[in-house]
């Protein structure tokens, strides 16, 4: 069974950080690009970072880059999200996910999703 278990997310000031993390088991964790997606209320479910390890890739989106960095850790099988300096609109509930494609994909390519953590950033 594919399982995808985040936990880090939280409550913080803007300009703090918080670190994600995503423990994944049930499948090959070299066959799958791992992404975090995220979804505010009333706003699109947006793609933020994706790491493919085979083909040593990463992905940000724009309004992520030089404050997001995602790594793993392939001995756990765990994917971090390393959020620094944190914005009030980046308050969303993180989903780690899952595909067989690109780290370009849009987010209804993934497969696999987590059951998803709070990140709040207060103003």
């Amino acid at each position: 069974e594919v399982q995808l278990v985040e936990s880090g997310g939280g409550l913080v000031q803007a300009g703090g950080s918080l670190r994600l993390s995503c423990a994944a088991s049930g499948f090959t964790f070299d066959d799958y690009t791992i992404g975090w997606l995220r979804q505010a209320p009333g706003k699109e479910r947006e793609v933020v970072s994706a790491i493919n390890r085979v083909i040593g890739s990463t992905y940000y989106r724009d309004s992520v880059k030089g404050r997001f960095t995602i790594s793993s850790d392939n001995a756990k099988n765990t994917v971090y999200l390393q959020m620094n300096s944190l914005k009030p609109e980046d308050t969303a509930v993180y989903y780690c996910v899952a595909t067989r494609g690109s780290i370009v994909a849009p987010f209804y390519e993934y497969d696999y999703w987590g059951q998803g953590t709070q990140v709040t950033v207060s103003s």
